[in-house]
């Protein structure tokens, strides 16, 4: 009997939700110059992209693809995402306003100084690495481009497929509603 009750106590439980290793605590400046925290952004499903305002073709993409994801939910779904930068030299909170204003307004923009950009990285799993352009001070960077989608709890669910059309991936992005 004491056998079946330390079996019990050590054996997980297989209903509960399990810790990812993905994802965590982070403070952050919105676009908008707000300090924020990841609470902030607890209460609805998230997507979480990692990205940089001069990256020539992946980040434009992804975030023109969330937007047409969020377009095919319709203005009143409570969904957001986040595109965090890997860049904070030279994405401020103004220029992340700026290069948003193009893509769907629940897509908010975060920066913060390098120890807190190394932080989130490390909290996400993201890589991240400056490439010397041709030409003096300027440079590329080479990063991970997944989309991650968050629980109402901010706990990593998955990657976000955007492969697919918009309205195969709202419909999926709704179920965490």
């Amino acid at each position: 009997m004491a056998l079946a009750a330390t079996a019990y106590v050590v054996t997980p439980d297989k209903s509960a939700p399990r810790a990812s290793a993905i994802g965590g605590a982070f403070t952050l400046v919105r676009q908008d110059g707000q300090t924020v925290t990841d609470a902030a952004f607890k209460g609805e499903p998230l997507l979480v992209f990692f990205g940089y305002t001069h990256c020539p073709d992946v980040c434009p993409t992804s975030l023109f693809e969330i937007s047409e994801v969020f377009k095919a939910m319709g203005p009143d779904k409570k969904v957001q995402a986040l595109f965090i930068t890997v860049d904070p030299a030279r994405d401020t909170p103004e220029t992340m306003k700026d290069y948003l204003s193009s893509f769907d307004p629940r897509i908010v923009g975060l920066s913060g100084d390098p120890a807190q950009t190394k932080a989130v990285e490390k909290a996400f799993r993201v890589y991240a690495k400056k490439v010397p352009g041709a030409h003096g001070d300027d440079y590329t960077m080479d990063h991970t481009a997944i989309v991650y989608l968050l629980d109402k709890q901010g706990r990593f669910v998955n990657a976000f497929n955007l492969e697919r059309t918009p309205q195969e991936a709202a419909k999926d992005l709704e179920r965490y509603l």
